[in-house]
């Protein structure tokens, strides 16, 4: 696409809103030439933030004011009657409008997948939108889904799961992609009813290069490119995941001491210790696409640092050039027409 891709952001959205959003998007702009973003938010919160920002980058930077923001303790069922106005609900409908071709947002998770299927709606033959998160591994990423949009699945919509995540896999060049389904153990008559059923549709589907059932111990060994779950499932696993990453960046950094990096380093150069460390860091991989939705739309942590939320941003920005959504709904309809 040579045309500038235009990113809302929902600058009020996160524990510290205005305080990372602001800074990631300049840190953004200096580094992507080709984007535009719109921070959606206060004003007089974002206005005085931006003075940092380079005046070369100045005007690839625009703010649509909004003094209203949807809360992390606000119900989704409600936001579509009280947060018309909030900065989430504007991103989002410049989605829907055509003005921005992506949105980020570090708030409420459930707001968000309500405002995102109100506005922008699900992609025709997909029941639910999944949450897919970026898994490192030794040799390569992979993918999980559903990370918490969905606690409660049936097989139709691990189905879909499936469908989505290979897309979004193979927009990446992974052609074919391997899909697995989570489970407790690779032995068919293992796992839920809606998990056993799942697989007994990816077995008969041709479109579909599935690999069989995969076990938490084995997310990370590059079994699959795609791991499909459930909502309820996925966030477990995804937030154990992060503990145990933070946990080893945590020892290798604050334990330890400068005793302990003096004796690695006789046996490691510094290169190789600084990999290893950001290979395990969570920032890195900081940024939820939301499939299913006829829009791009990339769920941020609430938490995220200053470099996670720009990974979020380069994220959206991947969707974008990707065209995700519209290879999901060709790929759906071929699967439909084949049915």
């Amino acid at each position: 696409m040579n045309s500038p891709r235009r990113i809302a952001i929902d600058a009020m959205g996160g524990d510290r809103g205005v305080g990372v959003t602001v800074p990631a998007a300049s840190r953004i702009l200096a580094r992507r030439s080709d984007l535009e973003l719109v921070l959606v938010g206060d004003s007089d919160r974002i206005e005085p933030l931006l003075s940092r920002v380079p005046a070369g980058n100045r005007g690839k930077l625009r703010v649509l004011h909004t003094d209203t923001a949807v809360a992390e303790d606000d119900r989704p069922g409600s936001v579509l009657r009280s947060a018309r106005e909030s900065s989430m609900f504007l991103a989002a409908d410049m989605v829907k409008s055509g003005d921005a071709q992506a949105m980020v947002s570090a708030g409420n998770s459930g707001a968000l997948l309500m405002i995102g299927r109100h506005l922008l709606k699900t992609i025709p033959g997909i029941h639910k939108p999944a949450m897919v998160a970026t898994i490192p591994g030794a040799s390569k990423q992979s993918f999980l889904l559903d990370v918490g949009a969905n606690p409660e699945c049936d097989a139709q919509h691990l189905f879909e799961f499936a469908v989505m995540g290979s897309v979004l896999a193979e927009s990446l060049n992974r052609a074919p992609a391997r899909v697995g389904l989570l489970n407790i153990g690779a032995e068919h008559y293992k796992g839920t009813e809606a998990v056993r059923e799942a697989a007994e549709k990816l077995e008969r589907c041709p479109a579909i290069d599935y690999v069989g059932f995969i076990e938490a111990n084995e997310i990370y060994h590059g079994q699959a490119d795609v791991v499909v779950c459930d909502g309820f499932v996925g966030n477990v696993t995804i937030k154990a995941s992060e503990g145990v990453a933070n946990v080893i960046r945590n020892v290798l950094y604050h334990k330890a001491g400068p005793a302990y990096f003096n004796r690695i380093s006789r046996f490691f150069s510094a290169s190789i210790i600084n990999s290893l460390t950001m290979q395990v860091n969570p920032e890195r991989f900081n940024g939820a696409c939301l499939l299913g939705l006829q829009g791009n739309v990339v769920k941020s942590h609430g938490n995220a640092s200053v470099l996670g939320f720009c990974h979020a941003i380069l994220e959206a920005a991947n969707e974008i050039d990707n065209q995700v959504p519209r290879l999901i709904a060709n790929k759906v309809e071929s699967i439909m027409a084949t049915a």
